[in-house]
This record gives C-alpha cells, sequence and structure tokens, in this order.
C-alpha cells in the first residue's frame, strides 16, 4: 500500500546494527510528526542495543500491518480498535503508554465562530452550519476515528456534506499543510500541531472537551499468530517505554515551553 511504501525507518546514529538486531514498530503520523520519536530512539538504542525500525502510518494500517504479522508491535491511539485487536489474538494485550488531546484548528478570524462553545460536537454543528472548509484525515487513523466519532455524537454524517468538506486521505502533517493552503478547519492532535512549521492564518480555536482525550498504547504482535515475530525485543522495548527513563523523556519533551505528552504507562 502508498503508505507503507511511504514509511519511514529510522535508523539511530553509531549503532551499526543488523537484520538480527532490529525490530520494525509501526507507529501513527501523529506520534512522528510530534518530534518525539527524534528524542527517544537515540536512547533506546543505547540502552537496548538494537534498532527500532519505524513504520510511519496511520492507526488502521499500523493495526492491518500487525494483524498481517508485518510489524513486531505497534504504537496506536484509537482504543476501540486496539481492544479489538487483541480481543481477536492478534497480541496478547494492551498497554498504555502516554497521552495527550486532541484540538480543533482553524482560521484565526474563525467564520464558524467555535472559540465560545463548550463542547467539541457543537463546533462541529456550527462548522457544518457555516459550511466553512474543513479537513478530514480521511485515512482511518485514530486521528480520523475520533473526527467521525464527534461528527456522529453531533448528529451528523459527513457522507452528506458538500464540497466544503475535503477528505485528504493523508497523515496529519499533510492534513494541517491542507487546511493553511485552504484556511480550513481540521481536527489535530495538540503534538502534531505544536510541531507545525507552516500555520500561515490557523490558529488553535477549540479545546479542553473531556471527549478529546487521545491515549497513545503499545500492542505487541501476537507470536503465536506469527512465529517469526521478535516477540523478545518487542518486550523489551515494551519494558522501556514504561520505565523511569521514558517517563523522564517523555513529560520533559516540550515545544515553546508546552508538553506534549503525558506518561501514564500501567506499571
Amino acid at each position: 500500500m502508498k503508505s507503507v511504501l511511504l514509511a519511514l525507518m529510522f535508523a539511530v546514529a553509531g549503532v551499526a546494527a543488523s537484520a538480527q538486531d532490529s525490530m520494525r514498530l509501526a507507529v501513527t503520523t501523529s506520534f512522528h510528526n510530534s518530534g518525539l520519536a527524534d528524542v527517544l530512539l537515540p536512547e533506546i538504542a543505547q540502552d537496548l542495543g538494537f534498532e527500532v525500525q519505524l513504520l510511519v502510518v496511520g492507526t488502521g494500517q499500523a493495526l492491518r500491518l500487525g494483524r498481517a504479522g508485518d510489524v513486531d508491535a505497534i504504537l496506536v491511539h484509537a482504543r476501540a480498535a486496539e481492544e479489538a485487536f487483541v480481543a481477536e489474538g492478534h497480541g496478547p494485550h494492551r498497554r498504555q503508554i502516554m497521552y495527550n488531546d486532541f484540538v480543533i484548528i482553524g482560521p484565526s478570524d474563525d467564520p464558524a465562530e467555535i472559540r465560545d462553545v463548550a463542547l467539541a460536537r457543537d463546533a462541529l454543528v456550527r462548522i457544518n452550519s457555516a459550511a466553512a472548509n474543513f479537513v478530514s484525515r480521511g485515512d482511518d487513523s485514530g486521528t480520523h476515528r475520533k473526527e467521525l466519532d464527534i461528527w456522529v455524537d453531533a448528529g451528523l454524517d459527513p457522507a452528506a456534506f458538500g464540497s466544503w468538506y475535503k477528505a485528504v486521505g493523508a497523515g496529519m502533517g499533510a492534513a494541517l499543510n491542507t487546511a493553511a493552503g485552504l484556511n480550513a478547519y481540521v481536527l489535530s492532535d495538540r503534538a502534531s500541531w505544536l510541531n507545525f512549521g507552516n500555520p500561515r492564518g490557523l490558529a488553535l480555536l477549540f479545546e479542553g472537551d473531556a471527549v478529546l482525550f487521545n491515549q497513545y498504547s503499545y500492542l505487541p504482535v501476537s507470536a503465536e499468530r506469527h512465529p517469526h515475530v521478535r516477540v523478545e525485543l518487542a518486550q523489551q522495548l515494551e519494558d522501556w517505554l514504561t520505565s523511569d527513563k521514558a517517563a523522564m523523556l517523555i513529560n520533559g519533551y516540550q515545544i515553546g515551553g508546552q508538553t506534549l505528552f503525558t506518561f501514564n504507562a500501567d506499571r
């Protein structure tokens, strides 16, 4: 698939990792766009002595890669889909690692007037009523699934929307770039927004609704289904991601003085 072909593999400098000393981890585009991977991967390589190759895709594609045994573990953010993945036997368990939240970004002049609403669903109702340009990830990612959940909660169906609703079928960075180009609204995870380098006329307009909570979790792929997966390395990475050192690095990662993630691993 195109998203797999576009996946990014990160080789950590100074570590000459062979095929026997590496594992494949599917992660979301929002995690990659946050910049946190650039902080964690060198420390993982130093502490564990192997390379973690990242396949950067949407949550839906990451789960499909896990079901096919094409990766050793996944790091995603769509709880219901993750729980189904485990219940179906594709992974032995799901383990929380960290969280942030979703926010609604839009034109700084806010033509749909969402700044003063209390609920995310009301913000989307106003965007729909104004037929204001809205960019959807449209890629079955965790962010896209959250957006669809909020439309449903608002009693609205994106399939019935007009040309103002633009599904791009792309990652978070591309969706933000499209929104900037169209002066449109878009649902983003906070980390990707803070690390976005091309905001132009966009601003953070809505935040704080409890439904915008955004949990990231780690799921190793089942070795019973796929005996070739690097189960030992996946377990070592899980132990590292839930360690005190990971907590320090995750909680300490900031952009412009703002914390992007909060560590909450089950321990």
